[in-house]
């Protein structure tokens, strides 16, 4: 296997470098699109191009196709094997350029690739899958052959779609608005503005690999958006990217230090997360390895369970202390207050804007890590789309709807899922398994086990690791940013709408549809 050579430009200001609150000076990532292929040679793809013994190199399949599939360098005799995960399939039969017909051997024919049936599940289906490689390699949505917007659940954000009107008002592309300020509560802290409402997830060291960690905080500097650390404490190797960078504090404290949360533009609390409410995080013994316990400030080989909830939190009186706790260690941070999504979420989020909470993190039933036990995943909270809705209009009949910011996880696939949590009332959405998955997932769920990850994106083991460059990691991530902006831009266009601000909260642009798909 021949990993793609280094093209993610680095850059520390010369003249006036930008260093954060823990005097680290910082590192600038360009946002630039650039192909970013699988970094396995025979790529997975919906069809399969199989080219015959019949085949005598004539190169018409090379000059007829418009997706690549087919090569024929120059002083080759024959075409390259297919490129059949470029394949659009039976889309390409209603066209000119169909290799299959065209070609006079007959030595070319396609057929849907048995593996990829194998694979997925009525959420995350394989062309759910497919289509966020193809984003994460391309840099832009996949024209045809395979459906990029909702998968096959039957409920929830597949049931739910947008209701375009037939003669929107004029909305210029390049004009439109993806950015979101983080920072409503007007109380002489800083305003913090990302360029897309969207931020990645808290995913600990010993969750993931740290080249997995690190792609992400990379990304994340070129967008102007955020990432977290999960309840693993803070690498070292993050340093440079700390104004990008969301520390979180969890029941377990692990890792946690004054400087860690001295260093970063917010900090997170962790109550709950939807994956598993009421059980606290999970690290199991392997995946504990010395670099991890070390962090951790454990002992490697123990499994790590944090406790459930903050033994000093049982009122929101207490609540407010925590957060005035966090305020007076770092006086230029925002707090955030990540929890599940019981039926009383509503009261929750209402009782973290009163503790002084500046952005309310709602996680749902459908997310989470994949050491969480199915009993929990599928059993206990609410699916985040009837929390979004139930929270927004709760906070709207307080009157505090936009003195808080309301961000969402748990079950957001695609840039159509964070256009619609928009509508339904959130301001921005976190996500988690989609990075992954640019990542090359296959969501064989062994995530748990420290050499499980066949991958090496969540893995601790040294040798897996190193499947994975840490450049080739940012540019995916990178990449699959730019298609789901390209996507959200899409999206507010059609409705007529100028900005995803202007988007929150507006149902009325949403149906749902009676059958499920």
């Amino acid at each position: 296997m021949t990993l793609p050579a280094s093209n993610i430009s680095e850059v520390v200001g010369v003249a006036a470098p930008v260093v954060s609150a823990g005097g680290e000076p910082q590192v600038t990532v360009e946002r630039t699109v650039r192909p970013m292929p699988d970094r396995y040679r025979n790529a997975l793809g919906k069809y399969k191009v199989n080219r015959s013994a019949d085949c005598v190199g004539c190169g018409d399949c090379a000059k007829l196709c418009p997706e690549g599939v087919h090569l024929k360098p120059d002083g080759y005799t024959f075409s390259l094997r297919p490129r059949d995960h470029l394949c659009v399939g039976p889309e390409c039969a209603k066209t000119e350029h169909y290799c299959v017909a065209k070609c006079t051997k007959k030595a070319l024919s396609m057929a849907r690739n048995p593996t990829v049936d194998a694979m997925g599940d009525p959420r995350w289906t394989s062309d759910l899958i497919l289509s966020t490689w193809h984003m994460a390699e391309t840099g832009h949505a996949p024209k045809a052959g395979l459906e990029h917007r909702v998968g096959e659940s039957g409920g929830g954000f597949d049931r739910i779609g947008f209701d375009f009107p037939a003669a929107p008002a004029k909305v210029d592309p390049a004009k439109v608005d993806t950015g979101l300020d983080l920072n409503r509560r007007k109380d002489g802290r800083p305003q913090v503005h990302i360029d897309l409402p969207v931020y990645g997830g808290g995913m600990s060291f010993g969750s993931v690999s740290i080249h997995t960690i690190v792609g992400k905080a990379r990304a994340a500097t070129a967008w102007n958006t955020f990432t977290c650390t999960g309840e693993g404490g803070f690498h070292d190797r993050l340093k440079p990217y700390d104004n990008h960078v969301i520390t979180q504090v969890a029941t377990g404290l692990f890792g946690v230090r004054e400087d860690t949360i001295q260093r970063v533009p917010i900090v997170e609390f962790k109550y709950a997360q939807g994956a598993k409410p009421g059980l606290g995080g999970h690290l199991l013994g392997d995946k504990n390895t010395p670099a991890v316990a070390r962090m951790r400030e454990a002992v490697a080989g123990n499994a790590l369970f944090s406790p459930f909830p903050f033994h000093s939190v049982y009122s929101v009186e207490d609540h407010k202390k925590h957060l005035d706790w966090i305020k007076e260690v770092n006086p230029r941070a925002l707090v955030s207050v990540k929890v599940s999504t019981p039926t009383d979420v509503d009261m929750v989020a209402v009782g973290s804007y009163y503790a002084g909470a500046h952005i309310i993190h709602l996680d749902g039933s459908y997310g989470g890590t994949g050491a969480a036990p199915d009993i929990a995943k599928k059993n206990i909270a609410m699916p985040i789309e009837y929390a979004i809705a139930k929270v927004h209009k709760f906070l709207v009949a307080e009157g505090i709807r936009d003195a808080v910011t309301l961000i969402v996880s748990g079950g957001a696939r695609t840039a159509w899922d964070v256009m619609k949590a928009i509508a339904l009332g959130a301001d921005g959405v976190v996500i988690g398994t989609a990075e992954m998955v640019a990542l090359g997932c296959v969501r064989c769920a062994c995530c748990e086990s420290g050499r499980g990850c066949p991958r090496g994106i969540a893995s601790t083991d040294p040798e897996l690791m190193m499947l994975m460059s840490l450049d080739w990691a940012t540019q995916r991530l990178i990449n699959l940013l730019a298609a789901w902006r390209e996507e959200m831009v899409e999206i507010l266009v059609k409705l007529g709408i100028p900005s995803t601000r202007a988007l929150r909260g507006r149902s009325d642009v949403l149906y749902y549809a009676k059958e499920a798909r």
